[in-house]
């Protein structure tokens, strides 16, 4: 994956863990959207009662090892894509101090007018918190016409 926009802590609790003794699918998906909400009100100035709110409109997640409470965990919050109305984010689960991903995910975020749930323009100052993330896809050079 590419370089981490950050990496935020995440708290395992007691309940995190399902009867195989290791934390539930369901909570690294809460732990990523948790994560990168928090980096988009916080890093991005997002207002969740603002006018542009951020949809998730996808999500995948892959696993690669088990962890369980009380074990600290960081999300590695990351860019896939940055677009016109929507970021794909590139997400992992991580032991603190470890780069080896125990879990993958992906989230899509469309970002849409409040009042009428259209897509409209990444906001401003979400698009500067992404950094070079942010920037279009370098276009390969035009070729030249042939005669």
């Amino acid at each position: 994956m590419a370089a981490h926009l950050a990496r935020r802590p995440f708290a395992t609790r007691w309940n995190d863990n399902d009867q195989y003794g290791h934390v539930n699918n369901t909570v690294y998906y809460a732990a990523m959207d948790t994560a990168v909400n928090a980096f988009m009100i916080a890093e991005g100035g997002l207002d969740p009662q603002g006018e542009a709110i951020a949809l998730c409109a996808a999500s995948s997640c892959e696993f690669h090892a088990s962890a369980s409470f009380p074990e600290p965990l960081e999300v590695g919050i990351g860019v896939e894509r940055a677009g016109r109305t929507s970021i794909t984010w590139a997400l992992e689960i991580l032991r603190p101090g470890d780069d080896a991903p125990i879990a993958t995910g992906r989230f899509v975020h469309v970002f849409v007018d409040a009042a009428t749930r259209r897509p409209t323009p990444i906001p401003a100052s979400i698009r500067a918190a992404l950094g070079s993330a942010a920037a279009p896809a370098e276009q390969p050079a035009a070729r030249p016409a042939e005669d």
